[in-house]
């Protein structure tokens, strides 16, 4: 779709709505006609010597004029408001949804940043265009023009004609600098999405930047970008503010000529004094059209680059899904998150990957090749070599990277889209870093699940957590900081394990889950998972000798690849590379 075509579905979002910002904005611009009518009447009440009466009630006429174009405004602005922020938010929604239904590692085209930078400029500048301030104007101030001219040509018809020679220049030279604003637009927003990428990371990563003393480094790295985004900022405003001051130059010496001319009229005795006020009036406000005409196209080309940046967080669907119509909230109670009850239709008993193979593409390094067959009840265990592709073939599994080759069946039937049929209440998955959120603990584990549809007081337990819950003063209830600062590697671990714990899975996928556990936390916790959860199927990333002694069958990895399978026994007679595995683990732990 067209830019003109994705904002007009826009304004078809809330067309009662627009519609009534139109009015308002329109009616404010249609207001601004009524001075011109009273000062003409007013001068030449003067002139003709009318009675005191009729100046009075022209001076009437003017302050109602005014008041009018006041509330006016006041009621445009709510509505203004209004309209923006709700297609602002579908806009938003929509962008949010497509890049969730992504996978993991193609879920952001770019930085952190640069996808904030086009969630929050890019969306703003969308619904600017569509607004008071750049569109509706436009609209008033032509239909405000059309009217004066036509009030102009019935005082002097050449004089009038003159007017339109400022809006033919301002429309060439638009038209030429067009491609300079879509270049220095597209550069100034590339910068201030890696301004504010390096500000989250930094944040992100303040404890780390401390220890190493790499405080000069990232000061100096913040200072070049930020650096860059100044250059950038001060090219796209310098030549935005010298295109507006080329407008209203051409706009300021057409008027001159204009006024000279309609002096010239007024000595010969062809205007009058209210004519000539209200030719005067109705100049200044027309020079308005040619600015705001200049001003449409820049922004209209501005606008375009938004859209295109916008499309690119979409990574191959069309664009007009940014604009798709659905439901927003902007009042009230937010929907629940949908529960899905589990039934027998989700129960697992077999899982096989065939011929599964994910490479990424920066250093072909990844899984190639990888048969996986878990039973139901059964720990399977993937260990090998930091790099070996533990991580990468578990994510292959769910989804979260887009397989290259293979299949994955689900009791027999192959699962077509594993990124989002490999989801509780089939599967739930703890990575090897979790992710927590600056709420309570709690909170973390629900993540927005109904509390009364689940036992959070059970996954605790699960999770080996009820004695450091007894140690925090508010308990679950609380708060842990930015990513969980406040609490330790293992409680970080552990609330992770309890919130896919809470969501009772078919299947548990752990990342290395147990990595910063003591070991009798470690014992507990897969005693409670084994034994006390009979039925419970796991894939497991690991090398903790605790992990590998309880595994029904292990998958040992070596650049990719498959270097033994089977039980700790018998790998270790039979696997060169679950020998060096285990003997170094051992060393390491000794």
């Amino acid at each position: 779709m067209s830019t003109y075509q994705l904002l007009f579905k826009l304004i078809r979002f809330r067309p009662g709505l627009y519609l009534l910002y139109a009015t308002f904005a329109i009616s404010g611009w249609l207001l601004f006609l009524v001075p011109a009518y009273v000062g003409k009447k007013f001068f030449d009440s003067l002139a003709t010597g009318a009675s005191t009466d009729v100046v009075w009630g022209v001076v009437a006429l003017f302050v109602m004029s005014v008041i009018a174009r006041a509330l006016i405004n006041l009621c445009n602005y709510g509505v203004d408001v209004t309209f923006r922020n709700t297609v602002g938010l579908l806009m938003r929604k929509n962008l949010l949804r497509q890049v969730l239904n992504k996978p993991a590692a193609r879920a952001l085209p770019n930085s952190a940043g640069e996808a904030i930078s086009r969630f929050r400029e890019d969306v703003e500048e969308a619904t600017l265009f569509l607004g008071w301030g750049v569109f509706l104007d436009l609209v008033g101030a032509f239909l405000f023009s059309v009217i004066a001219l036509v009030l102009m040509l019935q005082i002097d018809p050449l004089i009038t004609c003159v007017v339109f020679l400022p809006l033919t220049i301002v429309a060439v030279v638009a038209q030429r600098a067009s491609k300079r604003i879509d270049s220095y637009r597209q550069d100034s927003r590339e910068k201030t999405g890696n301004m504010t990428g390096m500000i989250g990371e930094t944040f992100g990563a303040i404890q780390a930047v401390q220890v190493a003393g790499a405080e000069p480094s990232v000061l100096r790295r913040f200072r070049e970008i930020n650096k860059a985004r100044g250059e950038a900022m001060v090219k796209e405003s310098t030549f935005s503010a010298m295109l507006n001051s080329v407008f209203l130059n051409i706009t300021d010496i057409g008027t001159g000529v204009i006024l000279l001319l309609a002096a010239t009229s007024m000595l010969q005795g062809a205007f009058t004094v209210g004519e000539f006020a209200a030719f005067i009036y109705y100049l200044a406000w027309i020079s308005q059209l040619t600015r705001h005409f200049g001003m449409l196209t820049a922004k209209y080309k501005q606008v375009t680059v938004s859209f295109q940046r916008m499309s690119e967080l979409l990574q191959g669907e069309k664009a007009e899904k940014i604009v798709e119509h659905g439901p927003v909230y902007l009042k009230g109670e937010l929907p629940a998150v949908a529960h899905m009850q589990k039934t027998a239709e989700h129960r697992l008993e077999e899982l096989k990957a065939i011929d599964l193979t994910y490479r990424y593409a920066e250093t072909n390094r990844g899984v190639e090749g990888i048969h996986l067959q878990l039973k139901r009840g059964t720990l399977t265990v993937v260990t090998g070599r930091i790099g070996s592709g533990k991580t990468t073939l578990l994510r292959a599994v769910l989804g979260l990277l887009p397989a290259q080759d293979g299949e994955l069946y689900w009791n027999g039937q192959k699962v077509e889209d594993p990124a989002s049929f490999m989801t509780p209440p089939r599967c739930a998955y703890t990575p090897q870093v979790p992710r927590l959120f600056s709420e309570s603990i709690r909170q973390n584990v629900l993540m927005g699940l109904p509390e009364d549809k689940v036992d959070v007081e059970l996954a605790f337990k699960q999770a080996v957590m009820e004695q450091d819950l007894d140690q925090l003063a508010d308990g679950s209830d609380t708060v842990i900081g930015v990513r969980g600062a406040t609490l330790s590697g293992g409680q970080r671990q552990r609330t992770a394990a309890a919130r896919m714990f809470v969501r009772t899975p078919e299947l548990y996928v752990m990342d290395d889950l147990s990595s910063a556990l003591d070991v009798e936390t470690e014992q507990r916790f897969w005693d409670r998972l084994l034994e006390e959860q009979a039925e419970a199927t796991c894939l497991v990333a690991s090398h903790r000798p605790a992990v590998l002694r309880r595994a029904d069958h292990i998958i040992v990895l070596k650049d990719g690849a498959v270097a033994g399978e089977g039980r700790l026994e018998e790998l270790l007679e039979t696997c060169e590379e679950m020998k060096l595995l285990w003997a170094g683990e051992h060393q390491m732990n000794a």
